[in-house]
C-alpha cells in the first residue's frame, strides 16, 4: 500500500475514534465522499 494512502486511513480512523464521528461527519471534515471513508476504513 502506498504510504499516503495508509497515512490517510490512519488519520481517518483516529478522527472517527477520537471524535466519535459518523461517516458523514468524517467525510465532511476530510473533504471526501462517504464511500471513500467507508472504503478506507474497511480496507
Amino acid at each position: 500500500m502506498k504510504e499516503y494512502i495508509e497515512e490517510r486511513a490512519v488519520n481517518i480512523a483516529n478522527y472517527i475514534i477520537d471524535s466519535n464521528a459518523t461517516v458523514r461527519q468524517t467525510a465532511k471534515a476530510f473533504g471526501v465522499s462517504k464511500s471513500t471513508v467507508h472504503t478506507v476504513v474497511t480496507n
